[in-house]
C-alpha cells in the first residue's frame, strides 16, 4: 500500500479547459429552499430549483479558485477577465424573468483597482438579446459595467481581480420579506452554447489518470449536493477508483417539505407539476438520475444508501425516537439531525416512499439496482441514554417497558428482553424497507446491503447494546452483504478493537468474508491529516481479511487534503527476507548516514534550507569486514540468495543496534513512544536523537529483536501486548489516558545490496585490495 497527501500539482499530467465549462459551476442557496446543478451538454447547464419562501435567492456560482478539486485536478487559478468574451444563451421557466427589477443578476465579487474589495451588480437584461425567458446574452469583460439603469448608473468593472462570479436566482413572486409559500414554487434555468474568447479564454486543469487500485469510494449527497455529478465522478475515476460509488443520500437536502404552521416538515403530498415524486424534491431527482446515468455509462454501479437520520427541523414530532425523560434523538451535527423510530409506522412508511423514489430513478434508467440501509439503531446519547420511549416504541413494548437509565454495563433480565425486543423491531423495520425496494424494482434484481457502525454498537462498555443494534434478525441471509465501519477506532489507530469487531459481527451475523465490505475513514478535520495513515493501515488489514470491496469514506476529504492512494507491487517493492545479514562480516563495516537537504543561497548571501528527509538514510561498507576466504564465501552465497538487490534484509548496525545509548542494554524506559489517551493501543517504536533541550530527530524503529523488547506504563514494565507489524506494539486493552508509554529494545536495519553486481576477486583479495560492498537502508512503511 502507498498513498500521498498532494497539496499542488508539479510536473503532473495537465490539459485545457474552457473557462466557464459547465461542470465546474456550483449552486448554493440558504434552507429551507433546495437546488441543484447538473451538465447537459459539454457547453451547457441546468438549474433545478424549489422555493418555499419569498425571499429564497439561490446562487449559481463560478469561483476563479478551485477550492472543491482534488489539488492534482484541479484548474488553474486566474482572477484576470480583463480582455475576455463570454456568451451564452438563458432559458428559464418558474424563476423572475430577465426583463424584471429583481431578475437575474451577475453579481462579480473581487477587487478594485487600488486593491479594495467590491462587488459591481450587472443586470443580465442590459447584456440579452431575445425575451425575458430566452436570450442571448453578451459580456465583454473589460467593456462590463454595474447597475441598473444604463449609462446613467454605470459601475465600471475592474477585471483584472476578480474572485468568483454569481448568478442570482429568485422566484417570480420574490419580495424579500420571507413570505411562506401556500405551495412551492418550482422552476428551472439552463445555460447553454457557452463560449469564451480572448484573452484567458482557456484555463489549464489536472489531467492525471492512477491506475485502479481496487478500492471504492464514498459520498453523500448532502456533501455534495451543490457540485455537478459529471465533476464528482470526473474525481472518482481520475483517483483511480473503481466498481463501486457509495453514496449516501444524505439526511438534509432530498426531502419534499410541506407547510404546517409556522413549519416546514417532510411531505408525502402528491406531486405538483414540474415534479417527479411525493418523497423527494426535484432537484434532488434531477442530480441523482444525472449521477446514476453518468456513474453506469463509466462503469460504475451506484449504492444507495438511506438511513434513519432525518434534519430535525422538518422532522414531525411524534416520528422521533426519545430518552426516557422526553428528550428528541439529536445527533453533534450542527444544526441537529434526529433518528427516526423503527416502532413508528408513519415514519418508516415515509420512509419505504423516499427508497421508492431512489429505486425507480435507478430502475428507470436501467442501472444496477444496490441498496443499503446505512447505519439503522436506536440512537445512544453521549450520555449513554438509549433513545426507546418514543409514544410508539413505548405501545410496542407494553409491559415489557422498563427504565434503561445508561446503556453501558450489565442488563437485568427484564432490561435484556427490552433490548431483544428493540432488536426485532429494528430488524422487523429494515425488512419492511428492503421488501419496499423489491416491489419498486419490480423484475429488476435488487442487491442489499446493511452498514453497520462497530464501535457504538460493540461497545465494550456496553456489552449489550448489541441485542438492539446489532439483532440477530439480521444475520445471513437477511441481506446480500454486511457491511462494516469503524473509524472512531481507525482515527485513535486502535487496530486491536478493529480486527476483534470485526471478528464479532462475524460470529454474530455470519455473513463470510466474500460478503462483507469494509468503510475506511474519515478525517473529519483537515488539522488531522495523521488520520490518513491510520486509514492506509485500515486498508491493508482489510485486504488481508480477504473483504469483497473496501470503500473510502469519503470523497469530500480525498479532495480537501489531496490523499491519493496507489497500489505498490509488494513482491517487487517490499520483497523482504527476514534473515541477518552474516554477523562476523558487517561487524567490520563502515557507515555513513545521510540526509537530503535543499540548498539555496540568495542574493544578500543568505541561505534557505528545506531538509527533504525527517530521517537519515544509512549506507554501509562491509567490505573491510571481509578477513578470510570462508567469509568471502558466506557473502557470495549471500549475495544470491538475496538476488542481489532485489531483496532487503536484516543488518546489525555495529555502532548504533540499541535504544539505550548507541549499543547499551536495553531497559524498558530507553524512549518514549507516546501518550495513552484511553483509545489508542498501536504505539510506534522510534528512537530519539539529539540534547533533551532541544527538538529531538526521531527515528521509526522496524525491525526490532523480537526477544530483546521490554514495554513500560508510567515507568512500570507492562504485559499485555503483541509485537505488531513495522514495529508497531499493540496493546490488548488501550493504556490509560495521560499514561507514558515507553519502550527498550535491540534493533536491526533493513537494507539491501546497493548493485546487482559483486565484483570481487580471489587474486586481488589475497594480495589485501579489499572489495566495496555497499549495503542502502530501506525505508519501511511504519
Amino acid at each position: 500500500m502507498g498513498y500521498w497527501l498532494a497539496d499542488k500539482r508539479t510536473r503532473q499530467q495537465s490539459s485545457f479547459i474552457q473557462r466557464f465549462d459547465p461542470r465546474f459551476w456550483t449552486i448554493n442557496f440558504p434552507r429551507p429552499m433546495m437546488a441543484s446543478v447538473v451538465t447537459t451538454a459539454p457547453d451547457a447547464l441546468r438549474v433545478d430549483a424549489v422555493f418555499y419562501n419569498s425571499d429564497d435567492l439561490a446562487g449559481l456560482i463560478w469561483e476563479s479558485e478551485d477550492t472543491l478539486d482534488h489539488p492534482l485536478l484541479a484548474y488553474e487559478t486566474e482572477r484576470d477577465y480583463a480582455g475576455l468574451s463570454w456568451r451564452f444563451r438563458w432559458r428559464s421557466s418558474g424563476i423572475m424573468p430577465l426583463d424584471a427589477i429583481n431578475g437575474p443578476t451577475l453579481t462579480i465579487e473581487g477587487r478594485d483597482a487600488a486593491g479594495n474589495p467590491k462587488s459591481w451588480y450587472v443586470r443580465l437584461w442590459n447584456y440579452a438579446n431575445g425575451t425575458p425567458t430566452d436570450a442571448l446574452i453578451s459580456i465583454e469583460f473589460s467593456q462590463l459595467d454595474g447597475g441598473f439603469v444604463l449609462p446613467g448608473e454605470a459601475d465600471p468593472l475592474f477585471a483584472e481581480d476578480i474572485d468568483r462570479l454569481f448568478i442570482s436566482i429568485i422566484p417570480p413572486d420574490y419580495d424579500g420579506l420571507g413570505t411562506r409559500f401556500a405551495t412551492p414554487r418550482i422552476g428551472w434555468v439552463e445555460m447553454s452554447d457557452i463560449r469564451t474568447d480572448g484573452r484567458g479564454a482557456v484555463l489549464d486543469i489536472g489531467d492525471i489518470m492512477l491506475p485502479a487500485h481496487g478500492l471504492s469510494m464514498a459520498t453523500a449527497y448532502d456533501d455534495s449536493f451543490n457540485q455537478t455529478p459529471e465533476r464528482l465522478l470526473r474525481t472518482i475515476r481520475a483517483l483511480g477508483y473503481r466498481g463501486s460509488i457509495n453514496h449516501y443520500l444524505g439526511m438534509s437536502h432530498y426531502f419534499r417539505l410541506e407547510t404546517v404552521g409556522s413549519g416546514l416538515y417532510v411531505s408525502l403530498s402528491a406531486p405538483q407539476a414540474g415534479e417527479d415524486f411525493a418523497a423527494i424534491n426535484q432537484p434532488a431527482a434531477a442530480w441523482h438520475r444525472d449521477l446514476i446515468m453518468r456513474a453506469e455509462t463509466m462503469g460504475f454501479t451506484v449504492i444507495l444508501s438511506l438511513s434513519y437520520e432525518l434534519f430535525d427541523a422538518h422532522c414531525w414530532n411524534d416520528w422521533k425516537q426519545r430518552a426516557e425523560n422526553g428528550d428528541p434523538a439529536l445527533t453533534g451535527w450542527e444544526p441537529p439531525s434526529t433518528l427516526l423510530s423503527p416502532a413508528n409506522g408513519s415514519a418508516m412508511s415515509y420512509l419505504q416512499a423516499v427508497a421508492r423514489a431512489f429505486t425507480a430513478i435507478a430502475r428507470d434508467a436501467g442501472a444496477t439496482i444496490r441498496f443499503q440501509v446505512g447505519e439503522p439503531w436506536w440512537w445512544i446519547m453521549p450520555d449513554k441514554r438509549i433513545c426507546l420511549y418514543d409514544a410508539a416504541a413505548s405501545a410496542a413494548f407494553g409491559a415489557n417497558s422498563v427504565s434503561i437509565s445508561s446503556i453501558d454495563g450489565p442488563k437485568t433480565a427484564a432490561q435484556q428482553a427490552m433490548l431483544d425486543q428493540a432488536g426485532a423491531l429494528l430488524a422487523q423495520s429494515t425488512a419492511d424497507l428492503l421488501n419496499a425496494v423489491k416491489n419498486e424494482a419490480g423484475a429488476a434484481p435488487v442487491e442489499t446491503l446493511l452498514l453497520a457502525y462497530l464501535p457504538t454498537i460493540l461497545d465494550e462498555q456496553a456489552p449489550e447494546a448489541k441485542r438492539a443494534n446489532l439483532p440477530v434478525g439480521w444475520a445471513s441471509p437477511a441481506f446480500d452483504i454486511l457491511q462494516l465501519e469503524d473509524y472512531d477506532w481507525v482515527i485513535a489507530g486502535n487496530r486491536l478493537a478493529a480486527s476483534t469487531g470485526v471478528a464479532l459481527a462475524t460470529q454474530r451475523l455470519g455473513y463470510p468474508v466474500e460478503q462483507q465490505h469494509y468503510f475506511a475513514g474519515f478525517v473529519l478535520d483537515a488539522a488531522d491529516q495523521f488520520i490518513w495513515g491510520h486509514m492506509a493501515q485500515a486498508i491493508a488489514d482489510a485486504k488481508a481479511r480477504g473483504t469483497a470491496e473496501i470503500h473510502i469514506w469519503a470523497l469530500p476529504q480525498v479532495a480537501r487534503d489531496g490523499f491519493t492512494y496507489f497500489q505498490e507491487e509488494e513482491a517487487d517493492v517490499n520483497a523482504f527476507d527476514d534473515v541477518l545479514f552474516p554477523i562476523a562480516i558487517g561487524q567490520g563495516a563502515s557507515v555513513s548516514p545521510g540526509f537530503s537537504t535543499n540548498i539555496i543561497t540568495t542574493i544578500s548571501g543568505h541561505e534557505k534550507r528545506n531538509s527533504d528527509w525527517a530521517d537519515a538514510r544509512l549506507e554501509f561498507d562491509v567490505g573491510p569486514g571481509i578477513r578470510s576466504e570462508e567469509e568471502l564465501h558466506d557473502l557470495i552465497a549471500f549475495f544470491r540468495a538475496r538476488r542481489g538487490a532485489a531483496k532487503a534484509f536484516r543488518f546489525r548496525d555495529p555502532y548504533d543496534h540499541s535504544s539505550n545509548d548507541m549499543i547499551g542494554a536495553p531497559t524498558p524506559n530507553d524512549q518514549v513512544l507516546g501518550e495513552g489517551d484511553g483509545q489508542q493501543t498501536a504505539f510506534q517504536l522510534v528512537k530519539n536523537y539529539g540534547d533533551a533541550g532541544a527538538e529531538p530527530q526521531q527515528r521509526l524503529i522496524t525491525r526490532p529483536r523480537q526477544d530483546s523488547l521490554q514495554i513500560a506504563i508510567d515507568g512500570q514494565v507492562a504485559a499485555g501486548w503483541s509485537l505488531g507489524p513495522a514495529g508497531s506494539i499493540l496493546f490488548d486493552s488501550p493504556p490509560a489516558d495521560g499514561s507514558a508509554i515507553t519502550a527498550g529494545f535491540l534493533f536491526d536495519v533493513p537494507v539491501r545490496f546497493a548493485r546487482d553486481q559483486l565484483t570481487v576477486s580471489r587474486a586481488t583479495f589475497l594480495a589485501g585490495d579489499i572489495a566495496e560492498v555497499l549495503l542502502v537502508e530501506v525505508r519501511e512503511p511504519s
